[in-house]
């Protein structure tokens, strides 16, 4: 069993078997794009001898988690980055591939506490709570402020029961036609438990709950609460993302004979015949191309509908027409300050915050990131980073920081008084949006064309994993499915339970929903 895996039912999934003898030579295979997904399939397939470059157009790798270099104003350089991200425990497969250079996980630090607090001061938060369903959620229920015994009597309990009766994909089945928004009116949830816990949780999916799909976010609660006895405790890297991550991930690729062209911008696919592909790219030196024998389309979705668009025989009309409508998510906003003073002793790494117009987390750096502690340490000061996960489309993004960081100083007051020494800012549009009635349009791992697969966030996997772990989960099934075809064996992967765990409470679900019926309102 992964070292990683400490849920007795988290479950173990087999790689399909080989079909046919093995090559007489290693497969050439193409990994566009350098991000989780396409390092993991770098991995997976130079595990089993194939001969892989990986084409990333950024300078460096890590995707959405890459980090680069900035000199600030005091003349010091620091890592910026696109922001704080959590290394949940039952990211099986993630963790796996981080495994791959640091057996130990040594990059990680636990984070044991993520407080959520509401502007209205009403807070929530998950440290002490007992690690295993349904333990952890009677226990949270019990001791909330935010689930008030006077408002839960008036939950929709046939409703409500949906959330305990996950199975992928079935469920998106049942609910992906609704939004998320639509489902808690049906569950008739408190509003406080509403905001805090639900809200927060569906704008990390870069958008807010009217956006997002229902059936996502009951996977969503099935992964980190209702489904998992990994807890909510997470780890967060003690180094900037290349220090603690990917520098030493593609070192150790490397030296399995992975090569990386980074800054290399795919231009085209070209099908050669029916088992080969030209692919193009510039970068250092001008234009290159190269003949392959598979190709991992690892890119984000932007990137992913600019490349097909550009290589007009790719694939079947249906297909390109699918890739064409993977759906963006909002923009967001990444708000970085470095600060003269710092912030009060008491606040948290990180903070989950709701109630605000467009504020969703601070983070405070020094907490955790060693390059930030000791500039706190020379400085006396703080840095202190903002997210905020789904602004408005054609938003002015001057303004939008000028409005986040007055809310900041409204959740953190001590702000008011600290000088700013420097800022960075990062206005992005790549992630994905899980849009109600969208899952059956996403794109799959495999494609009409047998050497090409698709990784990433955004592609359909039929596993209870999101955000980073599914990208990871992603890379390895689309190494797979080209290992299966070259006649070689691929990787098993890892879930959590892909069922609700409690059979009765699934059985109480389906009692209260017809065959073919989907959740509804109850009278009062």
């Amino acid at each position: 069993m992964n070292a990683d895996v400490h849920d007795p039912a988290a479950e173990a999934v087999p790689a399909p078997p080989p079909v046919g003898p093995p090559p007489r030579r290693a497969p050439r295979v193409a990994v566009v794009g350098g991000g989780i997904a396409g390092l993991s399939a770098a991995r997976a397939l130079s595990e089993r001898g194939v001969r892989v470059r990986v084409l990333e157009r950024e300078e460096g790798l890590g995707g959405r988690l890459r980090g680069w270099d900035t000199e600030l104003a005091d003349g010091s350089t620091a890592t910026m980055s696109r922001g704080f991200h959590a290394f949940f425990r039952q990211y099986y497969n993630l963790r796996a591939l981080l495994r791959h250079a640091d057996p130990e996980l040594s990059g990680l630090a636990p984070l044991p506490d993520y407080p959520l607090v509401h502007s209205s001061g009403l807070a929530d938060r998950f440290s002490g709570l007992p690690p295993a369903p349904p333990w952890n959620a009677l226990a949270l229920a019990a001791t909330s402020r935010s689930f008030p015994l006077r408002e839960l009597v008036g939950v929709n309990l046939p409703a409500a029961l949906q959330l305990l009766d996950v199975d992928a994909p079935g469920v998106y089945e049942r609910l992906d036609h609704l939004s998320a928004r639509e489902l808690l009116d049906l569950v008739r949830f408190p509003l406080s438990a509403r905001h805090l816990a639900f809200e927060v949780f569906s704008r990390s999916f870069f958008a807010a709950p009217e956006h997002l799909s229902a059936a996502e976010m009951a996977v969503m609660f099935h992964i980190y609460f209702l489904g998992s006895a990994e807890g909510l405790v997470f780890d967060v890297p003690r180094s900037p993302f290349p220090q603690a991550l990917w520098d030493p991930l593609a070192e150790r690729l490397r030296r399995s004979g992975v090569r990386f062209h980074q800054g290399a911008r795919v231009d085209r696919i070209t099908p050669s015949g029916a088992d080969a592909a030209t692919v193009a790219w510039s970068g250092t030196g001008g234009e290159h191309g190269s003949s392959f024998d598979g190709v991992v389309l690892a890119a984000d979705p932007p990137g992913l509908r600019r490349l097909v668009a550009d290589s007009p025989g790719l694939g079947t009309s249906a297909w390109r027409a699918r890739v064409a409508a993977v759906p963006s998510a909002p923009p967001f906003l990444v708000s970085r300050y470095w600060l003269d003073r710092p912030v009060r002793p008491h606040r948290q790494a990180f903070l989950g915050t709701a109630g605000y117009p467009t504020l969703d987390n601070i983070s405070v750096l020094e907490r955790y990131e060693d390059q930030a502690s000791a500039w706190a340490r020379r400085t006396d000061g703080s840095v202190v980073e903002l997210h905020a996960y789904a602004l408005p489309q054609g938003c002015d993004p001057a303004a939008e920081q000028a409005s986040l960081w007055k809310q900041a100083l409204t959740a953190y007051p001590e702000l008011r008084a600290a000088r700013v020494v420097d800022a960075r800012h990062e206005v992005r549009q790549d992630c994905p949006l899980f849009p109600p009635g969208g899952h059956a349009r996403r794109c799959t791992v495999t494609t009409p064309v047998p050497w090409l697969v698709v990784a990433g966030d955004h592609v359909r996997v039929d596993l209870p994993v999101a955000l980073m772990e599914r990208a990871a989960t992603s890379g390895v099934l689309a190494a797979n499915a080209l290992l299966a075809r070259w006649g070689l064996p691929g990787h098993t992967v890892w879930s959590v339970p892909r069922r609700g765990r409690f059979a009765p409470l699934r059985a109480a679900a389906r009692s209260l929903r017809q065959p073919g019926q989907q959740p509804r309102a109850r009278s009062r």
